[in-house]
């Protein structure tokens, strides 16, 4: 489960990418919001990439300054889709140049199947330092949750 702000500035436009859902959890601080399957992935072409278009519901946790949502309330999520495109090169189009990369060089130094090793091994280092920097990711991509009628 992820945590991130609330932005209130945030206005629905084209340059948006909103998921339904519903209030399930209220604390002080934090809002947490089972996202709904959402119609708007069938458009995007990013959704095989994107785990927010699979079928299952899913959890999220929003920094909370608005103090008006009620529990069980329809609600939209909307991230700026400029980020969203942010988060699909860091979660899937780095790693795999990084990975291509070392098994182009490393093919031409070592046997075929020690390079397939190395460019998969490589990918753990990637991924241990992109979770040490899981607060900065929750600084740039800030959420806003618009209220549904």
């Amino acid at each position: 489960m992820e945590n991130y702000e609330v932005n209130n500035s945030h206005t629905t436009n084209n340059k948006s990418i909103l998921h339904e859902g519903v209030v399930t959890k209220i604390t002080d601080d934090v809002v947490t919001i089972t996202l709904k399957g959402n119609i708007n992935c069938d458009g995007c072409k990013a959704k095989m990439a994107c785990g927010a278009s699979e079928s299952t519901d899913k959890e999220i946790e929003i920094f909370n300054s608005i103090s008006n949502i009620q529990l069980n309330e329809n609600v939209e999520v909307a991230l700026n889709k400029s980020l969203g495109l942010r988060a699909v090169f860091f979660a899937y189009v780095l790693p795999f140049i990084i990975m291509l990369s070392v098994l182009l060089i490393s093919s031409t130094l070592v046997k075929e199947w020690i390079a397939g090793v190395l460019s998969i091994l490589v990918l753990l280092p990637y991924y241990t330092i992109l979770s040490f920097m899981k607060n900065s990711f929750k600084e740039t991509f800030k959420f806003s949750i618009l209220k549904t009628s």
